[in-house]
């Protein structure tokens, strides 16, 4: 880390109380931390404050009323509990939840600090808008009037994709479901969040190779692993707590730490071999890797056999990527490639784990897809000690994208297909006629002249929501240009192309930013009305449930009530429901006390709907019976040995098949078919048909324990348990709502349902049993609203959605075999002609630059790689932790990392100011460190600063007392254009930039 500094000025504009006290003064670190209220060192600032990590006295509880509650942080994946000591209604104190099995009484830096997260001075304290260039108090009434106005205008001009509800990894899975409702009643799928530019190569590529596109085991699982494996990932800085569990299997199981990373991480200073490899090369990496596995003959043959399909086709590739060439390519020789390889297969079962390294990258779901395919070949999935490790990077980055705050699916990633809007159509009682109705209809824009049906396209994905203002309307596919932008809980500056973002953001009609914080969209733009703050409630003042990195839901409990004026964001929703008209419907199974939604009726609605995942078996009760038993759980296998709970795994990771009265303990582990599937097993989904080009698809003999179907077999649909003779052991009930879904109002015949007719004897049965089974036949376990086919297998020991090979070649991807593609702004353009980017093309409504960008060689003006990350400081945009006075103490300054060499060649010494320039047009100033981690040609900044803008300081443009402590420069503004070929995640590993002494 930068070290500490002893002096220095601090620069800032002209302002009241603090501000101008110390304008055009020089004042020292020290001065200025005491001035602006940041105590110095460790021990001074535990004692000055009461919102210290204490371990609360019982006693003392009892003597001065102090109540304890538990809670979740709010940053990152892990889902560490925070027990909150409250007073008379006042968060006062706070310790690490001790009995928690993720973090066993542990809490970094950021988690130490959440208190001020709620009770921070710096946060949005009543609604705000711009008049004539200033910032005015409002009500809220007036704020949801003035908005909603508008964006019904907007509506009746444009069509409701003018308006962007852009959500939040922030959001409960409650808010988070709520907000992806309230987004179809308003009639739109323009509508995305944090996991688009994070992770959103992760789900496609992953979701894609073996059904679940999720962390396949979890963060305590790692405890069983042989060999430890991270690439593009830095647990140490962006998930710190996690890190306790790397190293217990690198201690007791003596595991080998292998980083691949372009930079000398805090996380690579653990590995026991540490790969330098030049930023945007994953692929070839992997298969020079590969080449050493399948060259003697390393691979787990008979897994192959059984659960893989396509892995002949990776061999061919992988031959092209011989030592040779993977070191032209990335820059590690094969000598160490070699040995990794080795070291990976003589330490089975190994766990793969990678981040935004990884997925931030035109060619992203490629570098997803080889590193499944690597843990394939290896025989490491469906494991303990093994599979993807995937870490995500807020706290519930996961749930978010389960519950479809996303541009091409509804919750539970049923698509935007008819069948999938007539899922959730029945699971909200809802008319489908009116819920088309909403949304707008392009007249003989589809293929053929066909009408295109605005409810069946995907949206426009938050990367590329600049372009939905800026590009001509005649470019983009729906009906007008994005005229109304919602950032409900998002930093832009985490995102890629700022200078066009400020553009985009002076253009549009209406800018709403609905956050605790203001976030850098206050302060980015020049618009002098037209903007509106509104002050959300933090997670600590609501309640909820949400779901970490392991696939784990835990409960949180609200600490205090929302201060100053802000408010829980599923009460806002309500409020823009009321102006809209539509609460009625939208809520008709949903209790709302004054303008709150109940929190547990949002729950159980998902819980109606989400079998596809299984997310149906968590209910409040089952989930607050977890967290108030944390103790009962044993801490490698998350499974709970007697109390209330007995038999559960820790947060009844999805799927949690089933009704919450079927007891499905949760599954700890995706894949594993070692156990049984009532206790978590499973083999991988038949989601990709049963046949291809005359192959088998689905498994070969292998099957979970105690399956009776002991063979591949596809998914469960009413039909099939009609042909195994299965369909008498549903119930009444669940036989009345499968006629219900599937629309049949006739007579049930009397002879269904002893559970021996064979499909061969239907016609011996009459018709009416015939045309009831035809029927009631394509209803599957994703649209039965009774669970009823989903335990009725169980119950013979299958998995609901079958039993199939894993895919190594995705025919529908535009690289069905994963291979590398030099970046679009590449310092290597000799090796373009050989490995070349896409064509451009047209998708997710906008068109999208590949190859008009790579014709230009930019590294001779622009000749040192730049990539980006994260720090153990600040998280996401950093407006809260920036904003936090004990985290802004630990990091004052944005910088950049430069090589030796390249420092002393641009004539740049430590601590010296720079300026870096961008190919775009963006440029911004920073301080050089000057360090060996980052390779020469490669430089690294951190990802989490704003409010300076392209070597302005604008803290003079925030509302009076919202400006976070420490401001610095965005990396972004320096960032270059590139979206991946399937999912439009930004690229921002893989660019380049050019230094300059400032």
């Amino acid at each position: 880390m930068l070290k500490k500094k002893t002096s220095g000025v601090a620069r800032r504009a002209a302002r009241t109380g603090l501000l101008s006290e110390v304008a055009g003064k020089s004042v020292d670190r020290r001065a200025f931390l005491r001035g602006s209220g940041l105590a110095i060192g460790g021990l001074a600032a535990i004692s000055a404050t009461a919102g210290s990590v204490t371990r609360a006295s019982a006693q003392e509880a009892v003597d001065d009323a102090v109540k304890t509650v538990k809670s979740v942080c709010t940053h990152c994946s892990v889902g560490c509990t925070v027990i909150a000591e409250v007073r008379d209604g006042v968060w006062t104190g706070q310790e690490p939840g001790w009995d928690s099995p993720f973090n066993l009484g542990a809490h970094c830096a950021k988690g130490a600090s959440v208190r001020e997260h709620t009770h921070g001075e710096r946060r949005l304290k009543y609604p705000m808008k711009k008049v004539d260039g200033e910032w005015t108090r409002i009500s809220w009434e007036e704020a949801i009037n003035e908005i909603g106005d508008q964006m019904m205008s907007i509506r009746d001009e444009s069509g409701p994709d003018s308006v962007y509800w852009l959500g939040s990894a922030k959001h409960n899975n409650e808010q988070a479901y709520l907000l992806r409702k309230f987004a179809a009643y308003w009639g739109t799928n323009n509508i995305d969040h944090q996991a688009r530019i994070c992770h959103s190569t992760t789900v496609a590529g992953v979701a894609n190779t073996w059904g679940y596109g999720a962390m396949t085991n979890s963060y305590n699982d790692i405890h069983n692993s042989r060999a430890i494996f991270v690439i593009g990932g830095n647990p140490a800085e962006a998930h710190p707590v996690s890190l306790l569990h790397l190293l217990k299997a690198k201690e007791q199981n003596n595991a080998p730490m292998i980083v691949c990373d372009p930079r000398f991480t805090r996380t690579a200073a653990h590995a026991d071999e540490y790969v330098r490899f030049r930023p945007g090369t994953d692929v070839a990496l992997v298969w020079g890797i590969l080449w050493h596995i399948f060259e003697n003959g390393w691979e787990d043959e008979e897994f192959i056999r059984t659960r893989v399909w396509g892995m002949d086709q990776i061999r061919d590739e992988v031959a092209k990527y011989d030592p040779e060439e993977v070191e032209r390519i990335t820059g590690t020789p094969g000598s160490q490639l070699e040995r990794v390889a080795r070291t990976l297969a003589n330490n089975r079962p190994g766990t793969v784990i990678w981040c935004m390294g990884g997925t931030q990258h035109t060619n992203g779901n490629n570098n997803t897809r080889a590193y499944c395919i690597l843990q394939l070949a290896l025989g490491n999935m469906g494991a303990a000690g093994g599979g993807t490790n995937i870490f995500r990077g807020h706290d519930n980055v996961q749930g978010a994208t389960d519950l479809g705050v996303l541009a091409d699916t509804l919750p539970g990633y049923y698509g935007l297909t008819d069948g999938a809007w007539g899922h959730w159509a029945r699971v909200w009682d809802e008319d489908l006629d009116w819920l088309r109705g909403r949304f707008a209809v392009m007249e003989g824009a589809g293929a053929d002249g066909a009408d295109r049906m605005m409810i069946n396209e995907t949206g426009i994905p938050v990367s590329r929501w600049i372009d939905g203002v800026l590009e001509d309307a005649e470019n983009i596919d729906q009906p007008d240009n994005t005229r109304a932008m919602v950032l409900w809980g998002h930093a832009p500056n985490s995102q890629t192309r700022l200078p066009e973002m400020k553009t985009a953001m002076e253009k549009l009609d209406l800018l709403v930013v609905i956050d605790p914080y203001p976030t850098v969209t206050a302060i980015m733009q020049d618009r002098t009305d037209g903007v509106y703050l509104l002050p959300a409630a933090t997670q600590f003042e609501t309640y909820g449930s949400v779901t970490a990195s392991n696939r784990s839901l835990q409960w949180r409990e609200k600490v205090v009530d929302p201060i100053f004026e802000s408010k829980a964001d599923h009460v806002i929703m309500k409020m823009f429901a009321d102006k809209f008209g539509f609460s009625d419907r939208l809520f008709r199974n949903i209790e709302v006390n004054g303008d709150e939604p109940l929190i547990e009726d949002l729950t159980r609605e998902f819980n109606r709907g989400m079998w596809t995942i299984g997310y149906t078996g968590q209910s409040p009760e089952r989930m607050r019976t977890h967290m108030q038993n944390q103790h009962t759980f044993d801490r490698t296998t998350l499974k709970a040995l007697g109390g209330p709970a007995d038999g559960d795994y820790y947060g009844l990771p999805w799927p949690s098949w089933g009704t919450a009265e079927m007891n499905h303990p949760g599954s700890p582990n995706l894949y594993d078919i070692s156990k049984p599937v009532a206790d978590g097993g499973m083999g991988f989904r038949a989601r990709f048909g049963v046949e291809r080009d005359g192959d088998n698809l689905l498994a070969e003999g292998v099957y979970p324990v105690g399956s009776e179907i002991q063979d591949g077999y596809p998914e469960f649909t009413y039909q099939m348990l009609v042909d195994l003779g299965w369909d008498g052991d549903l119930t009444d009930e669940e036989r009345t709502a499968i006629e219900r879904v599937a629309g049949w109002e006739g007579e049930r015949p009397t002879t269904q349902g002893n559970g021996q007719q064979d499909v061969g004897e239907q016609s011996q049965t009459g018709p009416i049993e015939s045309d009831y089974n035809t029927a009631l036949g394509g209803v599957n376990w994703k649209t039965d609203l009774s669970g009823g086919i989903q335990r009725v297998a169980i119950a013979h020991g299958c998995a609901p959605y079958g039993n199939a090979k894993a895919r190594a070649v995705v025919w529908t991807f535009p690289d069905p075999v994963p291979v590398h593609r030099e970046p679009l702004y590449t310092p290597r353009y000799d090796l373009v002609a050989d490995y070349p980017t896409y064509e451009d093309k047209k998708f997710w409504r906008v068109p999208t630059l590949y190859s008009s960008i790579q014709k230009d060689d930019y590294s001779q003006d622009f000749p040192i790689t730049l990539t980006s990350g994260r720090l153990v400081e600040y998280e996401g945009g950093g407006d809260e932790t920036r904003s936090n006075p004990w985290l802004a103490e630990l990091q004052q300054d944005m910088f950049i990392e430069v090589n030796p060499r390249d420092a002393n060649d641009l004539g740049v010494r430590d601590g010296n100011q720079v300026w870096v320039y961008g190919p775009n047009g963006g440029k911004i100033r920073v301080m050089a460190m000057v360090t060996e981690r980052v390779a020469p040609g490669v430089a690294f900044m951190p990802f989490h600063f704003g409010g300076f803008w392209q070597g302005e300081d604008r803290r003079s443009y925030y509302p009076e007392g919202a400006d976070p402590y420490v401001l610095g420069e965005s990396t972004n503004t320096a960032q270059t254009y590139g979206y991946d070929s399937v999912t439009q995640m930004q690229e921002t590993k893989a660019t380049l930039c050019r230094i300059e002494a400032a």
